[in-house]
């Protein structure tokens, strides 16, 4: 199956860069671009894409502004894609704010060429994406610069979640693969996947990235704890 991808991007050279790159890969269609996020936006609602590439910094609407609008769309727009946001920088003060709008997570432009076809089929699988060499002090970073976290509504749901469960979400929001979670729990790699399922389902969050957001703002983990 054929994942359909726009760019988003004030830059022409990486918009055309990253067209380049992706349109080359025979499960890959791009299908357009745009230099700003109202042209963005309205591209996207336009060819229905399945992910949307989306620079943090841009005029006229940026990135964190376009993620709201096509991921909680007005009513009778029904096409919600996944959006991968695209930054310059290890830390970026939008990016937090990007996931708890709901974007599946994001990469940093200097990323090798390989990441960036990887990230796209990982996000258009369903699976949150934070980019895997600074993972863990990127979320440390976007926790500390965030906001406080919130001790009512989110802790009270953690009730529902097994001790098991709870420690899953835990090593989630440090940063953990499912691989490093199995090792760190002596489990098997697919167990893991069935707590991670079973988290995101009780919690009802829809990716990994939002249920790192979560555990940062029920207090289950503070900023800059390792």
């Amino acid at each position: 199956m054929t994942t359909r991808v726009i760019i988003v991007d004030d830059q022409a050279m990486v918009r055309a860069g990253f067209a380049a790159l992706l349109a080359a890969q025979s499960d890959i269609d791009v299908v357009g671009d745009a230099p700003d996020g109202v042209q963005g936006v309205a591209l996207s609602r336009r060819t229905h894409p399945d992910v949307v590439l989306m620079d943090v910094r841009m005029p006229e609407m940026d990135g964190l502004e376009a993620a709201r609008q096509l991921l909680a769309p007005p009513a009778g727009v029904t096409h919600r894609p996944k959006v991968l946001m695209l930054t310059t920088f290890d830390v970026d003060d939008y990016v937090y704010e990007a996931l708890r709008a709901g974007a599946s997570g994001f990469l940093l432009k200097d990323a090798p060429p390989a990441d960036l076809i990887s990230a796209v089929r990982v996000v258009a699988a369903g699976e949150a994406l934070l980019a895997p060499s600074v993972t863990r002090r990127l979320i440390a970073d976007f926790a500390r610069s965030g906001p406080v976290a919130r001790k009512g509504r989110p802790a009270l749901r953690l009730n529902g979640l097994t001790p098991r469960e709870t420690e899953v979400l835990e090593l989630i929001a440090r940063g953990l693969s499912n691989l490093e979670i199995a090792d760190a729990l002596i489990v098997a790699e697919q167990t893991v996947k069935t707590h991670v399922s079973r988290v995101l389902a009780k919690l009802d969050l829809r990716d990994r990235a939002q249920a790192v957001i979560f555990a940062y703002e029920s207090g289950l983990v503070s900023p800059g704890e390792r």
